[in-house]
């Protein structure tokens, strides 16, 4: 297995641990530790040095015994010395020195005084006051653990995107007022995927003067707690409980960091495999040739895939699957961005459960040059969330009218409307036929079995009036499952009769998810992306739904509220012509396109 300059220093600072642990003298544990840190900040990776047979003695504070116990490593995968050290430690004692603040020999302590080997069990005695008892170790000390240890649990957890990246948005936000030699940041990793969930947060930055950014990222104000700093890389704790890692790079390696830290593993592994067959090796600095052994740095992302002979692959497709596959074909798609967004089809406003004016939502959206919004309070339901009478819909309706007229942007009228248990909506037909647009959604009874939830949801789908399912799995990240549904049977619904489904754009929702999206554009399901906003700041997540649906593979003609109002509009009228019984002819309607071929009333 390939291993970074990271992991050779992770291997030696846990030697020197497990070293101290033994009573080994000190010189020796402080050899490991200085070889660990200089190899940490070293640019050059050592495993092509070893390959190459270049002397690891000329790394300061790397000798013969540490240069013999790398080229061990990096040629077997494994250190001998390590592996008989950690055999011959406690049990749980490796575990414990994971937690910032639990040295070796606290840990021995710890497992061999108090019985505990793994964090969960060191919790327990620290919330039960027996590590305090200890003696020399206290409250205060007992105190910082445990705080450390939920920061942990935080981070194995994960948290939703949602939250986290306002976070790092912020963080690179201030470092930049902070340290004005700072030339470019970037988040990576899984959040820069945009996956759903992250761990912990990591950066990559660009400086004229490393230090300097480094000293600036330690002191912002949103820094609690500072859990490693060195002349490359730097690690924090923020308020909130999030671990953030941050490191500098040069200016020639930055795209190569850039790609290698975004990933993901699976990608890498591709791509790596990939290279080697055309004579290749690729690592965190750059792509080096397997001949001649000449490290070639990359300084963007578009020369480490041209380098590759393949078009720059977009992150969000970088999972380990058939994106090389695509590369190589030049099968690549054109994913959707926000730009490409012209409207958005689920908005609230205090006129139910929405915070700010109706006036105030259609004009947020004007500004952000849509060409068409539609406002969709919620119906009356079981009397929840202030939802709309008919008479209160039809007297909203005249509102909207004359913001239309104001503002000089199409506002379609609309609702989000229950889904009953029984499949049944909150509005009778003739309710629903005087609005522009209807979402249907579930809120209510998510109990049910799989068969009934499906039952009732396509019920919902066959009702002439519907134009999307909103938010179809219900799911809230983190906080609620997802309800029992066949969601087969929903895209193969959503195809036949042309009612689109919903991807959601909240960062607590982001349902469809990126897999129901990617099947949903296989089967010529239609799709729209929605804020759902309940003020004028949510008018802004729609990038993450953007983002979802580019992890689906989806370009701008998957989605619907991509085209422009005249196409959209005519989308919209073709959905009701071909529901009138008037125009179907034995079953077939005379107006649906090729993927909406069977009217809604005959199914």
């Amino acid at each position: 297995m390939p291993f970074s300059n990271d992991d050779i220093a992770n291997v030696l600072e846990r030697l020197a641990d497990l070293s101290e642990l033994k009573g080994e003298v000190v010189f020796k544990v402080r050899a490991y530790q200085r070889a660990a840190r200089s190899i940490e900040q070293r640019s050059e990776p050592l495993e092509q040095w070893v390959r190459d047979g270049r002397d690891l003695k000329a790394i300061p504070g790397v000798g013969k015994e540490i240069a013999n116990k790398i080229t061990e490593l990096v040629t077997t995968g494994k250190m001998d010395t390590y592996e008989r050290m950690k055999a011959e430690s406690p049990e749980g004692v490796l575990a414990l020195m994971d937690i910032p603040g639990v040295g070796p020999k606290t840990a021995h302590r710890l497992v061999t005084e108090l019985g505990v080997s793994s964090a969960q069990e060191l919790e327990q005695a620290i919330v039960q006051g027996r590590m305090a008892e200890l003696l020399r170790l206290g409250q205060k000390a007992a105190d910082n653990i445990l705080r450390h240890i939920r920061t942990l649990g935080t981070k194995e957890r994960r948290i939703p995107l949602g939250k986290a990246l306002p976070i790092a948005e912020q963080v690179v936000s201030a470092l930049r007022q902070r340290c004005p030699g700072l030339m470019d940041a970037a988040p990576v990793g899984s959040m820069r995927r945009w996956r759903e969930t992250v761990g912990d947060i990591d950066i990559i930055a660009l400086g004229r003067d490393g230090q300097q950014v480094l000293d600036a990222f330690a002191t912002l104000l949103q820094v609690v707690e500072v859990l490693g700093h060195g002349e490359k890389k730097a690690s924090v704790i923020v308020s909130g409980g999030l671990q953030i890692d941050l490191r500098v790079v040069e200016p020639e390696s930055f795209g190569a960091m850039l790609q290698y830290f975004t990933g993901s593993k699976e990608h890498n592994v591709l791509l790596r495999e990939y290279a080697r067959r055309r004579g290749l090796s690729l690592n965190e600095f750059g792509i080096t040739g397997l001949k001649t052994g000449r490290l070639e740095p990359i300084a963007t992302e578009e020369a480490f895939y041209a380098r590759l002979g393949l078009p720059l692959i977009p992150p969000e497709v970088r999972q380990g699957g058939v994106e090389l596959e695509a590369a190589l074909s030049g099968k690549l798609p054109t994913l959707v961005e926000v730009a490409d967004l012209k409207g958005d089809l689920h908005v609230h406003s205090d006129w139910s459960d929405g915070r700010d004016p109706l006036e105030a939502m259609l004009a947020a959206a004007k500004a952000k040059g849509y060409e068409y919004v539609t406002l969709t309070d919620r119906s009356v339901g079981r009397g929840i969330a202030n939802g709309l009478s008919p008479e209160r819909l039809r007297e909203q309706r005249k509102l909207v009218r004359q913001a239309e007229q104001h503002l000089g942007i199409r506002v379609m009228h609309g609702s989000e409307v229950d889904i009953r248990a029984d499949g049944t909506l909150d509005f009778p037909d003739d309710v629903l036929a005087e609005l522009d647009v209807v979402i249907a959604s579930v809120h209510s009874a998510m109990g049910q079995d799989r068969e009934t939830m499906t039952r009732r949801i396509i019920k919902a789908m066959r009702n002439p009036h519907v134009t999307a399912i909103g938010h179809p799995t219900t799911r809230l990240i983190g906080e609620r499952p997802p309800v029992e549904v066949d969601m087969e049977a929903l895209f193969q619904e959503a195809a036949r009769t042309g009612v689109a489904l919903e991807a959601n754009a909240s960062p607590d929702r982001l349902d469809l998810r990126d897999a129901h999206v990617a099947r949903a554009r296989e089967v010529g399901a239609p799709m729209v992306i929605d804020s759902d906003a309940h003020s004028t700041e949510g008018l802004d997540v729609m990038r993450f739904g953007v983002t979802t649906a580019r992890r689906g593979w989806c370009e701008a003609r998957h989605i619907m509220n991509t085209r422009p109002l005249g196409e959209f509009m005519a989308w919209l009228k073709r959905s009701r012509q071909r529901c009138k019984p008037l125009s179907c002819k034995k079953g077939v309607c005379s107006v649906a396109s090729k993927n909406l071929r069977t009217c809604r009333k005959r199914v």
